[in-house]
């Protein structure tokens, strides 16, 4: 059975990841160990990880793609599983993971995603209509891997040089990448909810940078991470 490194990168992340370390640490197939890359925080989200028992890497670098490709190098586990600071996986996430990556030829998971914070029956909702997103990409053959819930092979992603250096999209290029290399699945059972402040600036901004970042353009989420 494989064993799992999760990596969370994180910046000012103090409010959302107690929550995302707890619903790690009720998992059902316990992670080996949690990175939480600090990318600069001015907050206290390093401390807050440390309390938690997690590995935290200071990442001077801005750019979650820089996070994200430091903690794939510290990572000493086969697999890694990642998720977002702001983000719940379900407690069997990791077993679901664990099954689907024991299959012989695989290089990367991904699997079902919605926001929480909102009244029902939107969660339902998001969770459909991502999931029915997802279904035409992986029929057009182009599977779309969100870094908030993705797992996978270590020794591929290296072999393929880890995360492109831009400000977004990094997940979705590694998921092709590691596409052309070996088997990819999704794995519906492994449920992430994640926060619901994707949409503070509206939904119609929220979608107009989704669709710009999976055509192709890598502009970041987060614009004051420029700053």
């Amino acid at each position: 059975m494989p064993e799992f490194t999760v990596i969370i990168p994180a910046w000012n992340e103090a409010k959302y990841l107690p929550a995302t370390l707890r619903a790690l640490e009720r998992q059902s197939y316990a992670p080996k160990e949690v990175i939480v890359v600090d990318n600069m925080s001015r907050d206290h989200t390093g401390e807050i990880a440390r309390a938690w028992g997690a590995t935290v890497l200071l990442c001077e670098k801005k750019g979650v793609a820089y996070a994200r490709q430091m903690g794939l190098e510290a990572a000493r586990t086969d697999w890694i599983a990642t998720t977002d600071a702001d983000s719940l996986p379900i407690r069997e996430w990791l077993g679901f993971m664990n099954v689907a990556a024991s299959v012989s030829g695989r290089t990367a998971l991904y699997g079902p995603m919605r926001f929480f914070g909102l009244k029902e029956p939107y969660p339902r909702l998001t969770e459909l209509s991502y999931s029915t997103f997802l279904h035409v990409a992986r029929v057009m053959g182009k599977p779309n891997m969100g870094a908030a819930n993705m797992a996978y092979s270590r020794e591929a992603a290296l072999m393929v040089g880890g995360y492109a250096a831009v400000e977004a999209y990094e997940d979705v290029i590694l998921g092709q990448e590691l596409g052309r290399m070996g088997d990819i699945a999704y794995v519906s059972g492994a449920l992430v909810e994640t926060s619901a402040r994707r949409l503070d600036k509206g939904v119609v901004q929220f979608l107009w940078r989704h669709f710009k970042n999976v055509t192709g353009h890598t502009r970041g989420y987060f614009d004051e991470m420029r700053e």
